[in-house]
């Protein structure tokens, strides 16, 4: 395992984070616990020592998780990260009940690390409320040892995490950011990496793989990649991507099955990082596959539980980007024909509410307007 420098602690390169465990029928907030403490035990006995979760996190049950299999092991071997669900403006007034709650749930008495969480338009103003206290309340914390380290994560544009960094930056100490070559460019991470590093912090990185999306590749693609590193997996440039791009201190993947850990786990032995040449190359191709790509959901099912109509939302959007991938055929069709009238795109009232929470600020309502006139149904 390659391990990072950060204030004098030895992070492993690769962080196993927390949000797409393994699950039971597809429900999100039923984790397969035998499946999950497996994989916990494997990536703490390969290497991994940061493990990051969150409030949210599989219908809140994340992080009690983390804490029932992490508690196995002796806490100053490990380090923990989770964050303040400010994702959601109605948690700002809650800070010291959800802080207390988190440590509960994490059977700890402190973090290593913690994060105001998915610092965006729809949030900041609410962050930055001397009402709410929540930065005071967070750095309470830091000074009684509740709290190690202090960051935050951000899906907001540029402006926004420069705002935040004008206002909190001497009090923070990292970054992470949705950071992939994919969206190197489509989401202007380049531009968001080297703010973040023009005010001294280091950037940790969140969706390498873009939700699993980066796992593979069009076949074009996929031959030019194995034309430049023959021996090299697709999965693998999306890390040796970031083992090149400077400031990259953490890299977190969400890893739901025991082949993807293992075969993370193994890119992680050793850094390999792209020359100019491979460099430049990957972020030409994926330009060229992001302008003909769909909407950039990562499937965090944040717009899920804001939704009145309880409608799938990420499984609708990936449906929709095939359907116009393809320009058309018969998946999205058939996909949608199966299921309840009252889970279809046609059964969202535009109220937005998932719109609100959304961290790539998908304009969803839309979306399910247009879907549905697709589909006819």
């Amino acid at each position: 395992m390659i391990y990072r420098d950060f204030k004098g602690l030895k992070l492993s390169g690769l962080g196993l984070g927390m949000m797409r465990l393994p699950v039971i029928d597809g429900n999100d907030a039923a984790i397969d616990e035998a499946a999950a403490a497996e994989m916990i035990d494997y990536a703490y006995k390969n290497g991994i020592n940061y493990f990051d979760t969150a409030w949210g996190y599989h219908g809140e049950n994340s992080e009690m998780t983390a804490g029932k299999y992490l508690s196995a092991y002796s806490r100053e071997s490990y380090y923990l990260a989770t964050k303040f669900p400010g994702y959601d403006n109605s948690n700002m007034p809650k800070v010291k009940e959800i802080f207390e709650r988190q440590l509960e749930k994490c059977r700890t008495s402190y973090f290593d690390f913690y994060l105001f969480h998915n610092v965006y338009e729809g949030n900041i103003d609410d962050y930055m409320n001397p009402e709410f206290g929540i930065l005071d309340y967070l750095l309470e914390q830091k000074k009684n040892g509740r709290i190690r380290h202090l960051g935050f994560s951000a899906h907001g544009s540029a402006a926004v995490i420069k705002r935040f960094l004008d206002a909190y930056g001497e009090h923070l100490e990292f970054c992470q950011l949705q950071l992939n070559y994919m969206d190197w460019h489509f989401q202007k991470a380049q531009e968001k990496a080297e703010l973040v590093r023009s005010y001294g912090l280091p950037v940790w990185v969140m969706e390498p793989l873009r939700g699993g999306k980066l796992a593979s590749a069009p076949e074009k693609m996929a031959a030019e990649l194995k034309a430049m590193r023959p021996d090299e997996t697709v999965p693998a440039w999306a890390f040796r991507f970031l083992q090149t791009v400077p400031g990259v201190t953490m890299v977190l993947s969400g890893m739901s099955s025991m082949e993807q850990l293992k075969a993370n786990i193994a890119t992680y032995a050793e850094d390999k990082p792209l020359n100019e040449k491979e460099f430049d190359k990957l972020i030409a191709l994926a330009d060229e596959v992001s302008v003909s790509s769909g909407l950039p959901c990562t499937a965090c099912h944040y717009c899920v539980s804001h939704c009145p109509q309880g409608l799938p939302i990420p499984e609708l959007i990936a449906l929709y980007n095939e359907h116009r991938l393809t320009g058309g055929g018969f998946i999205a069709p058939m996909a949608v024909g199966s299921m309840a009238e009252d889970k279809r795109p046609s059964s969202c009232v535009g109220c937005r509410s998932c719109e609100q929470v959304c961290p790539q600020q998908i304009k969803i309502s839309q979306m399910m307007s247009d879907f549905s006139s697709m589909l006819g149904m």
